[in-house]
């Protein structure tokens, strides 16, 4: 953006400025001594900010937001233990290839290396979690630092960046006369777009393998999770129906209600998803990278298939499977080209009967899935009731926590569209739900978010709902009390021998009056009518749903360590 004449404008002037220009409208952290100069411009600035309790919770509250919208958020924290409490979240953005940018203030740059008062090498420190982190040593490099941080957070495979900004980068004053022009590349960045004779050769090598499997299966990673990818996915289905298969961050890519369906894999994935991974002849594998609890004992994950991978992340490819075909590019545009060759000359019925019968097949598998617990029927209801209160399908937004709530939210919630399940998938990091589900809250102001907890995992961040009732969110809170780290307990008693090691609690908190004592109403699940009250009108603001379940209760199918997927335990 170029200007008549120069402009003077310190280094914090200069942040709020290009954040302006990004379309950041919400960012949320708390302020320190270092950030100070940063945190007087946003005072006057139009980005509203929200004050948390702990700043991890601010870099989940930006993922929230990221993970619905699929753009970049920011969060702000201080130097020292302001940034050292970031990196969880940043370490969590990183594993599931969430876009966002952080932003941490420094001490002064004659200070740097002298031990000064909260002082911390957060570049040094972030450097393995970030998809890129800087050090900015002066208010120059701002006007090319946070444009391209903006555009590596975005492109290929997204992930966090991080900006560490000196004190006195932030109050220094420079002449310039034009501020960097936001773009589809620093805002929306392009997608990679691969193509040439070698695309088109391994594109000819994958439909010829899709026509000449009996038993595919249609395997979707989190790489595949946006609305686009769904619609390009929904079309491929309808040239080439094929079984599909979902880790637990593609939930949603695909509607539950879909015959192709057969839900999630893995550790605590569905018997038919399992199964027909074991008995497909070919997989193709999209926006996923196999990891280690959707596969189980990797020579019995799939073990008579050839392999068709496709991933913007090179790295992915060939880590755990050699593929038959690898497929460098973002599935958007990977899809479209094997709908149309698939679809030329009525070719589409190539062994369609064989593929037929394939359908129905692993569709009776669905017979031998585990009973409902009576935790999975509380959380299936919970979705009848918000359908029936005006929330149902893409209205609503679920985040969750992690553990055993987490996979019974993953097998009985039907998730209908994709960014409607936010979780914390491959760092698994507990704490997570609630900050994210304000993050979504503040993302998408006319839906109202569902988040599932546990007793444990809400204690790692309860004290967000003070920012929740700060806000006055549409949050409903629906928290599972088992008096223990439920996971952990189930995993203890199936490989240890009921060895309940340092996984259940001598001491409860009362957890209701820990979210009335924050102003939140409270909804408790043993009186009756309390369905109504915990899904109140758009604008109703946040509630506290408390659920006891029994300690005992456990995830099925579950699949202990050392075993494949196919030896999954039922109850």
């Amino acid at each position: 953006m170029q200007y008549d004449a120069t402009m003077k404008l310190s280094g914090a002037e200069i942040i709020v400025k290009i954040l302006e220009n990004q379309g950041i409208t919400t960012i949320a952290g708390i302020p320190g001594g270092s950030v100070l100069p940063l945190y007087d411009e946003l005072y006057k600035s139009s980005i509203k900010h929200v004050l948390v309790r702990h700043e991890q919770a601010a870099g989940f509250i930006a993922q929230g937001m990221s993970r619905t919208s699929g753009l970049p958020s920011v969060c702000i924290a201080t130097s020292g233990p302001g940034a050292l409490n970031l990196l969880t979240a940043i370490a969590d953005a990183r594993a599931d290839s969430i876009p966002l940018v952080a932003i941490t203030g420094q001490v002064t740059r004659s200070l740097i290396g002298t031990d000064a008062f909260q002082e911390a090498d957060t570049f040094g420190l972030s450097f393995p979690i970030t998809k890129h982190s800087v050090m900015v040593t002066s208010a120059a490099e701002l006007l090319d630092v946070l444009p391209q941080a903006f555009a590596l957070a975005g492109s290929g495979r997204p992930g966090p960046v991080l900006i560490d900004v000196p004190r006195d980068v932030q109050t220094e004053i420079i002449e310039i006369n034009f501020l960097p022009e936001v773009t589809s590349a620093t805002r929306k960045p392009a997608h990679y777009q691969a193509k040439g004779k070698h695309f088109t050769l391994l594109i000819e090598q994958a439909v010829k393998l899709i026509r000449e499997s009996t038993k595919p299966v249609l395997y979707l990673g989190g790489g595949t999770n946006s609305i686009e990818t769904s619609s390009l996915i929904s079309d491929f289905l309808r040239i080439q129906p094929m079984p599909v298969v979902n880790t637990l961050m593609a939930l949603g890519v695909v509607p539950a209600t879909s015959p192709f369906n057969l839900g999630m894999i893995g550790m605590h994935g569905s018997v038919c998803a399992n199964e027909a991974m074991y008995g497909a002849d070919l997989v193709m594998a999209a926006g996923a990278h196999f990891d280690d609890r959707a596969t189980g004992v990797v020579e019995k994950f799939c073990p008579n298939a050839k392999i068709i991978h496709i991933d913007i992340d090179a790295a992915e490819l060939n880590k755990i499977y050699a593929a038959n075909v690898s497929l460098v590019a973002d599935v958007e545009s990977v899809f479209p080209v094997l709908t149309n060759l698939l679809g030329e000359k009525g070719e589409k019925n190539t062994n369609k009967t064989a593929k037929s019968e394939w359908l129905a097949d692993v569709q009776k598998l669905k017979q031998k899935e585990a009973k409902p617990t009576n935790a999975g029927n509380f959380i299936a209801s919970i979705a009848d009731f918000a359908h029936q209160a005006g929330f149902g399908g893409e209205k609503t937004i679920i985040t969750t926590d992690v553990g055993q709530h987490q996979m019974w939210v993953a097998q009985h919630y039907p998730f209908m569209c994709p960014r409607q399940l936010l979780t914390s998938g491959s760092l698994g990091t507990m704490g997570f739900g609630l900050p994210a589900a304000l993050g979504a809250a503040l993302q998408n102001p006319s839906k109202r978010i569902l988040c599932f907890t546990g007793d444990g995992s809400l204690m790692m961040n309860v004290q967000e709902l003070a920012t929740l009732a700060e806000e006055n969110l549409d949050v409903t809170v629906i928290v599972l009390d088992n008096g223990a780290l439920g996971m952990v307990r189930q995993q203890q008693e199936f490989m240890c021998d009921k060895r309940y090691s340092a996984s259940i609690y001598k001491k409860s908190p009362d957890l209701c009056a820990i979210a009335a004592g924050f102003g939140i109403p409270v909804v408790d699940t043993r009186t009756s009518g309390w369905q109504k009250k915990a899904f109140p009108k758009t604008g109703g603001g946040p509630r506290f749903v408390y659920c006891n379940i029994d300690q005992g209760e456990n995830v099925f199918p579950f699949v202990p360590g050392g075993k494949a997927n196919i030896e999954a335990i039922l109850e």
